[in-house]
């Protein structure tokens, strides 16, 4: 399976694509907006930023092909730069994922979506979800960005 190729962006970009589905994100300048304050406020500095939604079927591919994990998920998070490098990466999310989800834990779609995009920029912005310990910081930040996303 081959990345998309995507045009060589300007400076501080975040853009939106899709594969395998028709999807459009609501008020996509606000999240962008939200997304660079958030990674201001991370003191981290942004290059570029791909969001690609997609389908179960296609990220699932990813999983396989790139992290050998045979498993659904909502995100994968590929990060071009190192630590404190500007970000530079691609943050794929499964649409099928993220209604799913939204059902399960009983919040809106677009709450859900949010909480999975600024998850993906946390992890870009340096923060870890294997321990348990990382995992608690990881919410803490969700939430407060969330929050700050109204």
């Amino acid at each position: 399976m081959d990345f998309p190729d995507f045009d060589e962006l300007a400076e501080d970009t975040v853009q939106f694509h899709t594969e395998a589905i028709d999807f459009d994100l609501p008020q996509s300048e606000k999240v962008i907006d939200w997304i660079k304050a958030t990674i201001s406020a991370e003191a981290c500095q942004l290059t570029s930023l791909n969001f690609i939604f997609c389908d179960d079927t296609y990220l699932h591919k990813i999983n396989v092909a790139y992290l050998d994990h045979d498993t659904l998920t909502d995100v994968i998070t590929f990060p071009y730069t190192a630590d404190g490098e500007p970000i530079e990466g691609d943050i794929y999310i499964s649409i099928d994922r993220i209604k799913e989800n939204a059902t399960k834990f009983e919040v809106t779609f677009l709450k859900e979506l949010k909480r999975v995009i600024i998850h993906g920029v946390l992890h870009l912005c340096g923060y870890g979800d294997k321990s348990e310990a990382e995992q608690k910081i990881m919410r803490a930040k969700e939430n407060f960005y969330l929050a700050k996303n109204q």
